[in-house]
């Protein structure tokens, strides 16, 4: 006797046992996976926008001879090739020597600038470990030059350099007497100084919040381990805290230096459109070469030697922080 299938049975395979072998996607599976990238679809839209679109244009720019006379229609400029790269890496002539000293007073800038943050964070996360009376108000005040706007607080800075009536000369000079005449803040060799110090002050308060979350994860018994074998607070410092540090530090070094390096507020706001030659950082020197004299192929050009420098000491540093994080764990 021969029975028919019913209509609309799939057939199974004859090596599955009567079942089909093939996976059939479920679609709430489906879309709990694609969800998250839907999520984040509006963000690299933005991302695009924002940083991709501008950053391709300006290297485009770079290739062009593009100067006052075709800035209402920057593509008629004409192609210059590597011309505005060669005259910025040409450090026998004034634009590129012009860019060597800016891009040496940066890197000593950033050294030191990155340098104090770190450790006048560091060394207030740790004093700020201790439980005392009012420690949550003194993280609070901590945290004022980080929370505060930069225009508002180079600003303030702007009046305390003043010459004549400024709060700086006037403890150092009138109250302190440490200094034989009220000295020029804003300009000359001073200048170098005063902008290290506004970095500073606003930095600062980064690295402690930073350092201070990084602390939280360090369990309370290694140092009351350590304090029985009577190791003291600097020994404590450099075997428990500092190493447990090390992932929190690379990245907040690594930030600090490339926010130091790409600053343009604080040095456009305490000096204005042109800053002196011993606080000339290469970010108001690019603005200076492409907004003050129009030569704005140039300007891209520096530009993008600086995104490749930045890059370049980016992937070094990760590489040699990463390759010893691996050395000293396989120890």
């Amino acid at each position: 006797m021969t029975t028919t299938a019913e209509v609309g049975t799939p057939r199974a395979h004859p090596d599955a046992g009567g079942k089909d072998p093939r996976p059939r996607p479920r679609p709430g599976r489906i879309r709990r996976i694609g969800l998250p990238y839907l999520l984040l679809l509006p963000a690299l839209v933005l991302e695009l926008l924002v940083h991709l679109v501008p950053m391709v244009i300006g290297i485009v720019m770079s290739f062009k001879e593009l100067t006052q006379f075709y800035i209402r229609d920057w593509g008629t400029a004409p192609w210059s090739g590597f011309d505005n790269y060669r005259v910025s890496v040409d450090f026998d002539a004034p634009v590129g020597e012009a860019l060597l000293h800016s891009f040496f007073v940066t890197v000593g800038f950033t050294l030191l600038s990155v340098g104090l943050c770190w450790l006048i964070g560091t060394a207030a996360a740790i004093f700020m470990q201790d439980t005392f009376r009012g420690r949550g108000l003194l993280r609070a005040l901590f945290l004022v030059p980080y929370a505060l706007p930069v225009y508002a607080a180079v600003i303030t800075w702007v009046f305390m350099f003043q010459h004549d009536n400024g709060l700086v000369n006037h403890v150092l000079h009138d109250q302190l007497h440490l200094t034989d005449e009220p000295s020029f803040w804003l300009i000359g060799d001073n200048s170098f100084y005063a902008l290290l110090t506004v970095s500073v002050w606003k930095g600062w308060p980064f690295a402690f919040l930073i350092v201070m979350a990084g602390l939280q994860n360090i369990p309370r018994e290694l140092y009351e381990a350590a304090a029985l074998d009577g190791a003291g607070m600097w020994q404590q410092i450099r075997r428990i805290t500092l190493p447990s540090l090390g992932a929190v530090n690379q990245v907040l070094i690594l930030v600090l230096f490339l926010w130091t390096f790409n600053d343009f507020n604080t040095p456009f706001v305490l000096f204005g459109r042109a800053a002196p030659e011993a606080a000339d950082l290469i970010s108001v020197h690019i603005y200076q070469a492409s907004f003050v004299t129009w030569n704005f192929g140039t300007g891209s050009a520096m530009s993008v030697l600086l995104l490749l420098f930045l890059l370049a000491v980016t992937g070094v540093y990760l590489a040699v922080t990463s390759r010893g994080r691996r050395t000293s764990r396989a120890r």
